[in-house]
C-alpha cells in the first residue's frame, strides 16, 4: 500500500504531464497520462520508440472501458470479467479519447487492467487512463523490478514505483477483438489455453496482422549480448562449441551443462521461467558475456510466451538509437 504522501506525488505527477514508472504484475510499466498528448510523446522519446508503435492504456476497472472503446462486442466483457484485473490487453475500437499518439495513427486501442496493489491505486486515485509501455529503452530487456527501471532510465523518469519483483514476468496477452473471431496477436501472461476454456473455442495465434500492437517487431527484449537458441539435447554440445571460439558464454536452463563457465537456472516449468527471463538475461549482461545460450522450455501454458520473448530475443537486431540526454531527476 503506498503512503498518502507517495500515493499524492504518483497522481500530481502524471496530471502535470509527467513519467512515473508503475509496478504491474507483468512488468513496470513507464507511465504518462494516456489524454496528455505532450506527456505520450515524452514516452517515446525517453524510450527511443518509434512514433507509429502504439502504446496499451491501463485502466482503473472494466467499468472505464466504454469510455475508451466504442462498439464493445459481448465477448470483451466476457473476457474482462475472467482475466482483468490481469495480464490480459484487449484491442478494440477507439473513441476520441484514444488520441493518434497513443494508437499510432490507428482506430483501435489496446486497453487492459494491471494486477498490481500499488499501481491500481494510482490508477483509481487518478481517475484516467495511463499509458505504460515497458521502462525500458526501445527493443531491449523489460524491467522486472524497480531497480532495473533505476539502471536504465534514472534521470528520464521523474518518479519510480517500488512495488517488487514482477510476479508474471512477461508482457501481457494481447487479444484482437476487431475481427470475427478474437485472435492472440502477442502471447503474455494469460496463457492460450486458459482463453480457449473461457471463450469455449480454439483461439488462433496471428505471427502476421494488420493491426499494430506492442511488442511484436521481429527484434526486441534484446539483452546486449547475442542469443542462441538450442533445444535441451543440444545444449552441452553447443557450450563447447561456442566457448572453443573465444565467445564468453552464459548459459540460462534448467540445470547446468557439463563445461559452462557462467550458467544461470532457467527454470523446467514454464511460469518460473516466465518470471525470472528478464532478470536472467540482465545478469548474463552484468557478466560480460558476448553470447547467451538458452535452453528452450516447453510450448506450453507460459511457454508459448516464454519462447516468443528468446525468439525477439534472439533476431537479427536494428541499430539500437542512443539514450536520450538526460532530464530532470
Amino acid at each position: 500500500m503506498l503512503t498518502k504522501e507517495t500515493l499524492h506525488r504518483a497522481v500530481e505527477t502524471l496530471r502535470r504531464g509527467d513519467l512515473v514508472a508503475l509496478p504491474t504484475e507483468t512488468v513496470y510499466g513507464l507511465g504518462a497520462d494516456a489524454e496528455n498528448e505532450l506527456a505520450v510523446r515524452h514516452i517515446f522519446a525517453v524510450k527511443g520508440r518509434p512514433a507509429d508503435h502504439p502504446l496499451i492504456v491501463h485502466l482503473a476497472d472494466a467499468e472505464a472501458l466504454d469510455a475508451w472503446a466504442r462498439d464493445v462486442p459481448p465477448v470483451a466483457r466476457t473476457l474482462a470479467a475472467a482475466f482483468w484485473p490481469g495480464p490480459l490487453s484487449l484491442v478494440l475500437r477507439r473513441t476520441a479519447r484514444a488520441t493518434d499518439a497513443v494508437t499510432g495513427g490507428q482506430d483501435t486501442v489496446a486497453l487492459r487492467v494491471p494486477d498490481h496493489p500499488l499501481t491500481l491505486e494510482v490508477l483509481h486515485a487518478f481517475g484516467g487512463g495511463v499509458a505504460a509501455p515497458s521502462a525500458n529503452r526501445f527493443g531491449r530487456i523489460s524491467p522486472t523490478t524497480a531497480e532495473h527501471v533505476r539502471e536504465e532510465l534514472d534521470g528520464d523518469v521523474d518518479l519510480v514505483l517500488d512495488g517488487g519483483p514482477c510476479r508474471v514476468g512477461l508482457e501481457s496477452t494481447i487479444v484482437d477483438l476487431t475481427g470475427e473471431r478474437p485472435a492472440v496477436l502477442r502471447p503474455g501472461g494469460v496463457p492460450l489455453d486458459a482463453l480457449e476454456r473461457v471463450l469455449g473455442h480454439p483461439v488462433e495465434v496471428r505471427s502476421k496482422s494488420a493491426v499494430r500492437v506492442s511488442g511484436t517487431l521481429a527484434s526486441h527484449y534484446a539483452p546486449r549480448a547475442g542469443v542462441v537458441l538450442t533445444e535441451p539435447m543440444a545444449l552441452e554440445s553447443r557450450v563447447h562449441a561456442e566457448q572453443s571460439q573465444g565467445h564468453r558464454v552464459a548459459v540460462l536452463s534448467p540445470t547446468r551443462p557439463p563445461g559452462a563457465v557462467f550458467w544461470r537456472e532457467l527454470p523446467a516449468e514454464p511460469a518460473d521461467a516466465a518470471r525470472v527471463l528478464y532478470s536472467r538475461l540482465r545478469e548474463a549482461d552484468a557478466e560480460g558475456a558476448t553470447l547467451i545460450l538458452v535452453s528452450l522450455p516447453r510450448p506450453e501454458g507460459l511457454g508459448l510466451a516464454v519462447r516468443d520473448r528468446l525468439h525477439r530475443a534472439a533476431a537479427p537486431r536494428p541499430p539500437l538509437p542512443s539514450p536520450p540526454g538526460r532530464g530532470k531527476g
